[in-house]
């Protein structure tokens, strides 16, 4: 079987690493919806290892009730984005990608930069396959967390991405930044069918590291 290559099988969208951008909501790519979303997870260094560690693993898909499949390691090609100042310039330090693997703790590799997945979501007796590829992680003290881009069969094209955070007051946090379109003309027709499914999956993302949720 061939190697899966970003030539082979690309994304399905231009503004690469565009979650990064500080100015994203204001100005998003055009005709692309953006999105911000903010959740506190508790506080300490063991809940942001704990947070951090579900995170890379899909945890936040899987606690979410979604399906993750047919995932695919990189190939070693990898999107690397840029972080950008206030006033636009792209910044001296950029977010570290990981270069070695690593496992959770029950196994699970983490996400790195390249991995390609299917994602299975249901809702309303409704079936949405969603094949998607990672275009970067971050690995900083402090800070981790992934993007991932849509790929051809994706219901929506754009690109989204999970950030947990331990800030200097030791709280944690979880930030969702999106931009979002429907993908084809005929997922146009249903496009407030899926605003409605991405809504709920949004809420269920939030919900998905908390410790609450963590142990029900």
């Amino acid at each position: 079987m061939r190697r899966s290559t970003f030539v082979g099988e690309p994304v399905t969208y231009g503004a690469i690493g565009g979650t990064l951008a500080p100015d994203l909501l204001a100005y998003p790519p055009a005709g692309y919806r953006a999105e911000e979303h903010t959740v506190r997870l508790g506080s300490g260094a063991e809940r942001f290892s704990i947070a951090s560690s579900s995170l890379m693993t899909w945890g936040v898909q899987r606690g979410s009730g979604i399906e993750v499949t047919e995932v695919r390691s990189g190939t070693g090609t990898q999107y690397t984005g840029l972080v950008f100042n206030d006033d636009g310039t792209p910044a001296a330090e950029q977010p570290a990608l990981q270069a070695e693997e690593r496992y959770g703790p029950d196994g699970s590799p983490f996400i790195t930069a390249g991995m390609t997945a299917k994602l299975k979501l249901h809702m309303w007796g409704l079936g949405f396959t969603a094949p998607v590829r990672v275009i970067y992680v971050i690995d900083e003290p402090g800070r981790v967390g992934f993007a991932y881009g849509t790929m051809p069969g994706h219901p929506e094209s754009g690109e989204e991405a999970w950030v947990v955070e331990h800030r200097d007051d030791d709280s944690v946090w979880l930030t969702i930044r999106m931009f979002s379109r429907p993908s084809t003309a005929l997922y146009r027709l249903a496009a407030p069918v899926l605003r409605s499914v991405q809504k709920r999956y949004t809420k269920r993302y939030l919900r998905a590291l908390h410790p609450v949720a963590a142990a029900v």
